[in-house]
């Protein structure tokens, strides 16, 4: 997913973008109200991490500001108000759920997965991806190919389910720069071919037949 935080504490952002990217999302971070309004209605985004407490434009006006324009994307509130009161301010003015600081990665984490799920609808957003005999279960983030588990480092994991989405499609490395790394530029590095080579070796070795596919001077398939 790609996810926007809205946090002006650089301790705390540090914190969430770590765990997030470290998961496999792609995070944009703002450090003000402003900004983050300015992000939220130029980019588009899977999910936001809000900050209530902000400079420049405190986060129940920018969460209003957003609803008030018709901009559904969930968003997960935090603040150090955990009071009753402030919590139902919060999900009145359009929060999809309110997490109170401190608190534990693995609870945002859950949050935050909990909140994209309940947008997007269980019936409409599948949570297992397949091509072939090759699996991707989204919830466990696992990866299994003819029932063999394949372990997956979380970019090759975001990778592989980018290119399963578009399964039977030539994904061109601009494509995988801009959904898996959030590169709006040619790094002019090897990063791609190296992740796609990894990638490769586990889903591919050892099988009968290949299904990850180069498409010379274009990109790449996965296809059976």
């Amino acid at each position: 997913m790609r996810i926007l935080l809205v946090e002006d504490d650089a301790h705390t952002a540090a914190f969430i973008c770590k765990g997030l990217r470290e998961d496999g999302h792609v995070v944009d971070h703002a450090a003000d109200g402003k900004q983050g309004l300015f992000l939220a209605t130029t980019e588009p985004f899977d999910a936001l991490v809000l900050d209530r407490m902000l400079p420049g434009l405190d986060g129940l006006t920018l969460l209003r500001t957003l609803r008030g324009a018709g901009n559904h994307v969930p968003i997960l509130l935090l603040t150090a108000l955990g009071d009753t009161d402030h919590r139902v301010e919060g999900l009145r003015a359009g929060a999809d759920d309110y997490l109170v600081k401190p608190f534990a990665y693995a609870e945002l984490s859950a949050r935050l997965d909990g909140i994209v799920r309940r947008h997007h609808g269980a019936e409409r957003e599948p949570t297992r991806l397949r091509v072939g005999e090759l699996e991707l279960d989204l919830l466990a983030r696992e990866a299994r190919r003819e029932g063999r588990r394949i372990e997956l480092q979380p970019r090759e994991f975001r990778l592989l389910e980018y290119l399963m989405r578009h399964a039977g499609q030539v994904v061109t490395r601009t494509m995988l720069l801009e959904a898996v790394w959030d590169y709006h530029f040619d790094p002019q590095t090897n990063v791609i071919d190296v992740h796609i080579s990894r990638l490769r070796q586990k889903i591919d070795h050892g099988f009968s037949h290949p299904l990850l596919h180069t498409v010379r001077g274009a990109g790449y398939r996965l296809s059976e």
